[in-house]
């Protein structure tokens, strides 16, 4: 017997395989300082968690339509036409578990064999490897340091094509933090008016963990409304990861067709949990803002930290809780360097090489962690990191 040929295809996400290599060396007695998931490592705000007890004594234990209940749905079209300054129908939203599932379900609905895909590289790692799996063909667009992880807009230019079916944006932006300037935005939906048959997948999942101005989606745009899929979900504004609960946002040909997916994939998202999503959509905000305060402050602690580091030098994220250090001055590969750390100093990070090509020289730190937690990790490389540099230029 064996796997599918396609499963060849099928990437993975290696944060998860490093939380299970640094448990087990915690098993072993090991004290391993986690900054390699991406987790707010805060409780669900307590109103939420209320709405859900009451959600189950009311009885919302049953199935619910694939696409969302329908109040959950119309909660979700009221905060997107808000926060994004676009008018949302309820029709034109789908709740579904977790982020992933619109990745995927845009991906299955729109690319065929051989179809072209752009995405980010480095990037969330999934989305390659779904553009893989399809059998579409993945196009990286390179997000580079000079361009304060932005991307060239010149360079977008030259990878589209007639054969451009869907592009995949993220602002803010995993694994670097980075924010599109307003001014790529407007270059990009410009140069999509050539090519009516590309879609957007317009991946806004930090979009509340900002640190300066606010965010801005491309849905926003002129002409731009009808041609994007919007990604974003309740796993880090509202610390809910373990809820699997996210929501797409988009024309309702494709919320149709990804509703067809759900109905095949997981029937509906738990109902109770909806009526949880309704109460972080609407209830106080108060929890996040306190949460985005908490995570600027580690944020400045965590650069200036590795910025004193002997072969570091990192940037300012604008967003997310992700520092993406340039390591190439320790004369180490990205994913030596970060087995080491893990090993030698205790210090769970990601090699840059996690989230694509692009990623070589460069390390990702969560700083989902208390500032306790960093500094020590911090203390832990900075012992470790002249042992560990020498030999390898050698």
């Amino acid at each position: 017997m064996k796997l599918a040929q396609s499963f060849s295809r099928l990437g993975t996400e290696t944060a998860f395989e490093v939380l299970a290599r640094a448990r087990a060396l915690e098993a072993q007695g090991r004290r391993i300082i986690h900054l390699e998931i991406g987790e707010p490592d805060f409780d669900t705000p307590t109103n939420i968690r209320n709405a859900a007890k009451k959600a189950i004594d009311a009885g919302y234990t049953h199935y619910g339509p694939a696409a969302g209940l329908p109040e959950a749905r119309k909660a979700v079209a009221e905060y997107v036409s808000k926060t994004r300054c676009i008018s949302v129908k309820p029709e034109e939203t789908i709740l579904v578990p977790g982020g992933k599932p619109i990745i995927f379900f845009t991906i299955l609905a729109l690319i065929d064999a051989g179809d072209e895909v752009i995405y980010p590289n480095p990037g969330f790692p999934i989305y390659e490897s779904m553009i893989n799996y399809v059998g579409g063909k993945a196009v990286p667009l390179p997000i580079r340091e000079e361009n304060g992880f932005d991307f060239d807009p010149a360079e977008f230019e030259r990878l589209l094509s007639s054969k451009t079916k869907l592009v995949i944006l993220n602002s803010p932006a995993n694994p670097t933090g980075g924010v599109m300037a307003e001014a790529t935005m407007t270059r990009v939906a410009a140069a999509l008016k050539k090519y009516p048959d590309a879609m957007v997948l317009t991946d806004e999942i930090y979009s509340r963990v900002v640190y300066k101005g606010k965010h801005r989606s491309i849905m926003s745009l002129p002409g731009m409304r009808e041609r994007c899929i919007l990604l974003d979900g309740f796993s880090k504004t509202w610390a809910m990861t373990g809820w699997r609960l996210g929501y797409g946002a988009g024309p309702k040909w494709l919320i149709d067709a990804m509703a067809k997916l759900a109905t095949n994939d997981h029937s509906c998202v738990a109902s109770f949990a909806q009526i949880a999503a309704i109460e972080a959509l609407e209830g106080p905000q108060d929890a996040v803002t306190a949460m985005v305060a908490e995570f600027k402050k580690r944020r400045d602690v965590i650069v200036k930290g590795l910025n004193s580091l002997p072969g570091f030098s990192c940037l300012t994220p604008e967003a997310s809780f992700y520092v993406f250090p340039n390591i190439k001055g320790t004369g180490m590969k990205s994913k030596a360097l970060a087995d080491a750390l893990l090993n030698q100093a205790g210090v769970a990070c990601l090699p840059g090489t996690s989230f694509g090509s692009f990623g070589e020289g460069y390390l990702r730190f969560s700083y989902a962690n208390s500032v306790e937690n960093i500094q020590k990790a911090l203390a832990a490389m900075k012992d470790a990191l002249p042992k560990l540099a020498v030999p390898a230029a050698r």
